[in-house]
This record gives structure tokens, sequence and C-alpha cells, in this order.
């Protein structure tokens, strides 16, 4: 077709070998992170003088590199960020950053970074309304959800603005909860997926509560989600408009795994008409060791539930299953080659026998391999083992001649930043609004406004209302959702509504371009506020105040206030959710409470479309109003949710007395 764009091929890289595998495979892009501000610190990422030759031998090989500095920011860190982001506009020179925090496009700009930006999906552009905000604050390029349909891709690929291109995921690892709207992982203990730290709580086992018992055992993984593949069907992309980029999920995973997902992709985009090629690509891609592939909603009118509660959600490719013998010894018998250096995992990772260790000899199939394994780490038979990782020989020879070619080029020193960013001097407020937000409007509490989410009921109510509520939009709005969404708030507007809570910074793009003097719209505390120049951003697109994370620590909420440009505000109590899914449930009911191996209690709700986990202890900062007062904030908000389980035996401080990692 004529009108057919041929994406570039965008390869993870973890490590050196991977960003070699990447080229070796064809890849006409390469992102990866660095040792700071990256969404997956627990890949080994790299160095700067490491990367500054990497960028170099891709850019011989006409390869792109684009470097994820995908963090949400504290605001003790804007300063290490902008240093970061000069070294790498002097010395690496990439084709672009990936970034999550509103913060980086000033940063960036400000470090003179020349590259184009890319919005992460942690950022959570999901409706086309939202593009032409992207583009106003400088985006080059907006990551789409991993939640959409080909239809919805459309959709945005067309509404894209000039100068904004789109690129998504094809393959990859996918997570129960919408990017940049999971909390699950810091809630629990500070580990923030925000922040490149997640340990995953979505793959545990959870089990049902019955009423007088404890959870059933041995509960199942119900928000576990197998891998997105769209080999079979990834072609019909290529006629999408401003569609540029075909990326690969997988900065933790091997070389293996790089090379053979990018050459299985890289043949279907070149040589898909052909049958033969298509068939070799798939054969191609089972090589890559990934978990079951599936589709999720990305054909309409086939939409996939991608979670398998009582199936494999663990990486890797089934190897055999481990065998005690009388000696007390554990081995298997693989279905398979086992190499030397292959690399195994045994069992999955909330298992306290979980362990990976490599391959030290050639075992061929059908054949014992003893697993050395200490007597602590000892599995009980029956238990799966994965191969996760693989170096062939064909392989190995391959990287090592790309390793002699960059050995080839020189080191460049990494010469010290002397500059400093601006940051945004402190403004005096005069927004003391606070806020009960519910379902459907309730009476509020003396000294509080009347707020409700915003959804197809909200209709319902009377216009006499529509001046004194605050309407508060949804976490995430998709494409399907975006003209019915934008109908609704021109009924509002046309009757009279002028305050709003955006949940996104994106949804700007609902309300008019010119806003008259007695709208308020204020960024919701889904917006992942956590700096004085992310408020600065919101406030160029016409917010009038800003929620914070609640994420924050007790010394990043404090500090915050005295150099924010726009009045600020905190979630002070209530139902603050660990997670938000469109992928729905499986093997559990809305409201339906349930428990996680430790005993921690969950439920969930249905709204909008997307599924709210809630945690069964709220969220509870009262007791530090009066600090937060003296700190400067002039507004708080309380979320309500009705039939909310009882249980007080966590306290609801969040990250408050924690480390936010």
């Amino acid at each position: 077709m004529a009108d057919e764009i041929k994406p570039e091929i965008l390869a993870p890289a973890g490590d050196a070998d991977c960003f070699l595998a990447a080229l070796a495979a064809g890849a006409n892009g390469i992102y990866l992170g660095l040792k700071n501000f990256s969404a997956r610190m627990q890949a080994r990422n790299f160095g700067l003088g490491e990367l500054a030759r990497l960028v170099e031998l891709a850019h011989q090989n006409n390869c792109r590199v684009y470097v994820a500095m995908n963090n949400l920011l504290r605001q003790a860190e804007l300063e290490p960020a902008y240093r970061l982001a000069r070294r790498l506009a002097t010395l690496v020179e990439p084709d672009g950053l990936i970034i999550q925090d509103l913060a980086m496009l000033d940063l960036a700009r400000q470090a003179q970074f020349t590259g184009s930006i890319a919005l992460s999906t942690l950022a959570n552009v999901s409706d086309p309304a939202g593009l032409a905000q992207a583009r106003i604050l400088g985006a080059d390029r907006v990551i789409a959800p991993r939640e959409l349909s080909i239809d919805e891709l459309r959709q945005m690929g067309q509404a894209c603005p000039a100068g904004l291109e789109l690129e998504c995921f094809v393959h990859g690892a996918l997570c129960y909860c919408v990017s940049g709207r999971c909390y699950w992982s810091s809630y629990m203990g500070g580990k923030s997926g925000l922040r490149g730290r997640c340990v995953q709580p979505c793959r545990r086992l959870y089990g049902r509560k019955r009423r007088g018992k404890g959870s059933q055992k041995p509960g199942e993984r119900h928000f576990s989600c197998q891998d997105l593949e769209l080999l079979p069907v990834v072609r019909k992309l290529l006629s999408i408009p401003n569609l540029v980029s075909w990326k690969i999920e997988g900065r933790k995973k091997g070389p293996h795994y790089v090379y053979h997902a990018v050459t299985a992709y890289r043949i279907l985009r070149d040589e898909g008409e052909d049958a033969q090629k298509r068939k070799m690509a798939q054969e191609i891609l089972q090589m890559a060791l990934g978990r079951p592939g599936v589709r999720a909603r990305f054909l309409p009118q086939k939409k996939y539930q991608p979670m398998a509660p009582a199936g494999q959600t663990s990486s890797g490719l089934l190897a055999g299953k481990t065998n005690i013998r009388q000696d007390g010894k554990c081995v298997i018998r693989p279905h398979l080659e086992l190499l030397p250096r292959d690399y195994l995992r045994i069992g999955v990772e909330d298992e306290k026998w979980h362990s990976t260790l490599p391959v030290s000899r050639r075992t061929p199939r059908g054949a014992d391999l003893l697993l050395n394994l200490p007597k602590h780490k000892t599995p009980p038979s029956g238990t799966s083992v994965y191969l996760i990782d693989r170096r062939e020989p064909g392989l190995a020879r391959l990287l090592a001649q790309w390793q002699a070619r960059l050995d080839r080029i020189p080191e460049a020193p990494v010469r010290p930043v002397e500059s400093r960013p601006v940051l945004p001097a402190g403004a005096k407020t005069d927004f003391r609004v606070n806020m009960r937000v519910a379902a459907s409007l309730i009476r509020p509490a003396p000294r509080e406004f009347a707020c409700v989410w915003l959804t197809a009921r909200t209709a319902e109510i009377s216009r006499t209302y529509y001046a004194r509520v605050y309407f508060w939009l949804a976490p995430a709005i998709w494409p399907d959702e975006s003209s019915a969404t934008q109908r609704l708030i021109s009924r509002l507007w046309q009757g009279g509504a002028r305050q709003f809570v955006c949940n996104a910074p994106w949804q700007r793009g609902f309300f008019p371009e010119k806003l008259p003097g007695d709208a308020k719209l204020v960024a919701g505390p889904f917006c992942n506020i956590a700096n004085s120049l992310a408020v600065a951003e919101l406030q160029k697109l016409g917010f009038i105040a800003a929620y914070v994370s609640p994420e924050l620590t007790e010394r990043d909420f404090l500090a915050l206030p005295k150099s924010s440009p726009l009045p600020l505000g905190v979630v002070l109590s209530g139902n603050w959710p660990v997670g938000i899914s469109r992928f729905g449930l499986l093997g559990l009911d809305a409201g339906e409470v349930f428990s996680s191996p430790r005993g921690e209690n969950f439920w969930s709700l249905n709204r909008a479309g997307l599924t709210w986990i809630f945690p069964g202890w709220q969220l509870d900062l009262s007791s530090r109003r009066r600090e937060l007062e003296q700190a400067g904030y002039s507004f708080f908000g309380v979320m309500e949710e009705k039939g909310t389980p009882a249980e007080k035996s966590r306290p609801g401080l969040f990250n408050w007395d924690g480390a936010l990692l």
C-alpha cells in the first residue's frame, strides 16, 4: 500500500551484550536505561562512557539509540537529572529521550538536548484529545498504552498533530495495571513502579476470602499476565498513520531473547507477505523464551484476557520438572537439549525455593541434569523448571565479532557539568478548596466541596448543581471513550460547570483552548506530580492548582510547596487504589475480598470501564494535616467509596514514614 509506513524495529537493551545482539539482528532502534533515572532499575543498565561508544557503533550501522530517563522525579533529584541530561547531550548524543515526568521536558530543554522526546507509557497519554497537549509541551513522540485495540491505535495515529509520532509495543511482558496507574509495589513497601523498582506483587498468589475462614490455599495468580505477542497480526499496523515504531519489551531479558525477537519482527515487517517467511518468523520467535503469548485487546472483536490464573505466567520456556532422587539430590530430565551457560529458573519468584542457575554441561533431551541447589532451596518433585536464557555457540561468535568492532572505538572522558538548572520560585496561594469525591453526589462535611467521578451517570445530576461541583475525570480515558467523554464535558460546560479535576495532564485537551476566567482546572493526584518543574509544566497548560502524588515520603511532601509555582493539595484520606486496570477480573468478583499469602486483604470495583484494586485498609494522613499546612499545602482531598471492607490492621501512611525507592 502506498500509504504504509515502514516502522522501526525498536529493541530493548539492559546490558552491552543485549545492545550488540540488537545490532546483529538488524534493529533500527535500541532503547536502554542508565544507572539512574530509569524505569527498569533492576536491569544492569549503562554508564555514560560505555554508552557513548555503543551509540557511536549504532550510528555507524544506521541504528538509532533512545535513552530512558522515565522515572518519577523527586524535588531533590531535579539537579542531578539535569546534569545527567547535559552529559547525554554533550558526550553521548543519543537520538532521543524517553520520559515520564513532566519535569524532564524542561530539564532536557535547559540541558540543550537536541534529540527527540518521547512520552513513556508511564505518562499515560491514553486518548486522542491529549495528543495536542503533549505536542504543546514539546513531546515529539508518544508511546501508546498496551491496552489499546488496533482501531484505537488508528484513532490515535489519525489524531497526531504535525510533528508528533506514535510508537506502540508489539511484544513482551504485560502489566495487569495500566502503566502509570500502578502503586501496588510502592504502597506495599516503597518500591515504586513509577521509579523502576517494582517487585511485581501482581504476579503473586491471591486467594478468595470466606466468611469465618482464611484464604483458600494455594490461591491463584489472578493478576499475572502472559506476554503480548502480535507477530501473527502485526502487519495490520502498517497502514496506521504516524505509527513509526514497533517496540519490543524486555530490558531485563538476555541477548538470546533480543536477537530472536528482533529477527522475527524484522522478517515479518519486511517479508511478511510470504507465507513461508511468516512461518519462519514464528519459529524464530518461539526461540525467544518468553511467556505464552496473547493479543490482549489488540483485535476489538476478540478481546483476550491476558491473565491465566491457573496456568504459566512465569517467563521462560518450560524445560522440564524436578525429581528428587532417593539420595536427596534434585534432577530434571529436560524436554529439549540444554547447552553450557544456558540459564534456568526453578519455580517462580514468590516460592521459597525459587532460584536461577547456569547449566554447567551439555545435556541431551531426556538425560538427567543435576541441579546444584542449596539444601534450603530444594524444591518439591514436580516443580517447573524454565529455560530463561541461552548462549548458542553461533550467537556467541556473532556477539564476539560485534564486540571486536566496539573495542576499536575509544572511550571519551566524562567531564563534570558546571551549570545548574533554573527552577521555579514558590508562589502565594489563594486556592483553599477541600474536596470529597465519590461515585455519586453526597453531602460533604463542613468546609468541604462536593465532588463526583465523571461517568455516564453524571448526566443525571441536576443542572442546578453544575456550578457547585468539582467533576473528577477518570485516571485513564481510552480512545473508544474519548468522544463520549467530550460530549459529556461539553454538556456540563454549556450548563455552567467550570470546575474539573483532570487525572492526566493530557485531559486538558477536553476543554476549550482558551479558558474563561471562571474556569478552574485542577491537576488530580493521578497526574503523579512530585516536583516543582512538573507543576510549572501544568501551569503552562492552564491548570490553577495541583494535587501531589500520594507516593511521596514525609521529606518529599514537606519540601515541595516552597518551590511550587501553583497551589498544592494532598489526598489526605480515603480509598487510594493500589492499581487500576482495563483487563477486568478472572476468578474473582467485584467487591469480593481476596488476600495475599501474607494475609494482606484487597478488594475491587468496576467504574467506567476500569477495574480498581484497593487495599483492605484506607490511606490516612489526617494526623499529618497540620504539618502539611505549615509546609504550604492549601487544599486537601478525601476519596470515598461505598462498601469498603473494614480493616484497621495496618496504618494508612503509604510512604510517609518510609523511603521512596
